[in-house]
């Protein structure tokens, strides 16, 4: 039998064959939040289209403000929405507000609190006047035709904000890789059953679709499969189908007697590409392919096959939608000693219990076992222990992934 892959291998060779989707949509604007621009987003008008005022106040021309104590005649307003249809002359002002155009003829805006109103209609400067001041010039945020935001954004809030204000109700994004979830197993049985002395309720599928969907991605459900060759390869055939980028079949791929994935894979073309890693949990991890679509297979233990969700297939996800290769990875300090590693890279659940000299404290859980799915919903971190990895003490520096 063939060593097991190391983790970094198995995730280069995993990422290497993964190719970004090239097909877009054309989605609403207020639809738009965390998808993928697909091309450059130009601006369709210059804003501001105006000099507007940045203050409310009044727009004058500055050279009749030449000392403190001016005194102008104001002649009318000008209110954002409400353009003052005019021309301001020597010694006039107009009273205009936040955002409004400034009038024909003014170069400068005196603020409110710097004007004393006077009878008749007057003002007096009470603080100097400089040209220019107070205005937001035509054009200051973008010019027509501007390049506002690039193909393969990540929309965030700030983003669409500005695709509203360049004129645009709608954006061409990639579409989200679709992932097809597969859970197979005569012992799997639904939340909200009541399963019998030898069955268990699966709860793999909406872990993983859930941390898929946080991802970028779109979930394809094929439902709990029977250990049946033919109806997983029924099952197998739905995902092909439906143009699945993604297959992950969980449970099953090993080589027991009742472990029939592999084989149902491999009869509908599937060619293997590794399997079985230097890893604990998620040592049966298996990769391969269907023509286009990637095949996944996770273990069918909860906490590994969520581990090696987070490992392998957020980071797939990732490029596949053309979004930025995030890491979960960051230093820390152990509570408690850890005891020398084996051949397999250990991924220990473990809970934040403090801070020391700016680093994380994290403490490992006493129980590691693949299936106890209540340690992992309580950690919020694993460490990390690398292969053939020796005693690290009480205190000592180590690498987490985060859960959360």
């Amino acid at each position: 039998m063939k060593p097991l892959l190391p983790v970094a291998e198995a995730q280069a060779r995993l990422l290497a064959a993964a190719k970004p989707v090239t097909s877009a949509e054309t989605i609403r604007l207020e639809d738009a939040d965390q998808r993928v621009l697909a091309q450059d987003l130009y601006a369709r008008l210059t804003q501001p289209p105006f000099h507007a005022s940045a203050m409310d106040g009044y727009a004058l021309r500055a050279a009749d403000a030449p000392r403190i104590g001016s005194v102008l005649t104001v002649i009318g307003e000008s209110a954002a929405g409400h353009a003052f249809d005019g021309h301001v002359g020597e010694g006039e002002a107009v009273r205009i507000f936040t955002g409004a155009p400034l009038p024909d003829g003014a170069d400068a805006v005196l603020i409110q609190e710097d004007a004393e109103l006077l009878e008749a209609g007057k003002i007096r400067t009470t603080f100097e006047v400089t040209e220019g001041r107070h205005i937001r010039p035509r054009g200051q945020d973008f010019q027509d035709g501007e390049t506002g935001l690039k193909a393969g954004t990540e929309l965030s809030f700030t983003d669409i904000t500005l695709a509203a204000a360049m004129n645009h109700a709608q954006l061409s994004v990639y579409r989200r890789p679709l992932i097809a979830i597969l859970a197979t197993g005569d012992e799997l049985v639904p939340p909200g059953n009541v399963p019998n002395p030898a069955q268990i309720i699966a709860s793999n599928t909406f872990g993983v679709a859930t941390l898929a969907r946080r991802a970028g991605a779109d979930i394809l459900d094929l439902g709990i499969v029977a250990d049946d060759e033919a109806l997983i390869r029924a099952a197998i055939d739905k995902a092909i189908a439906a143009k699945a980028d993604v297959l992950v079949t969980l449970g099953g791929a090993s080589v027991g007697d009742h472990d029939l994935v592999q084989a149902a894979l491999k009869a509908q073309g599937m060619t293997l590409d590794f399997w079985r890693i230097a890893m604990r949990p998620g040592k049966p991890l298996m990769v391969g392919s269907i023509g286009d679509m990637q095949v996944l297979g996770l273990p069918g233990n909860p906490v590994a096959s969520l581990v090696c969700n987070l490992l392998f297939l957020e980071p797939l996800i990732q490029k596949l939608g053309h979004r930025k290769m995030s890491s979960r990875e960051t230093k820390a300090k152990t509570a408690t000693t850890l005891k020398a590693n084996d051949q397999r890279q250990d991924y220990l659940r473990a809970r934040t219990i403090g801070y020391e000299d700016g680093l994380p404290v994290v403490e490992a859980f006493t129980k590691q076992d693949s299936s106890m799915m209540k340690i992992m919903a309580q950690a919020d971190c694993l460490i990390v222990r690398a292969p053939f990895a020796g005693e690290l003490v009480a205190g000592g520096e180590c690498l987490v992934v985060w859960l959360r």
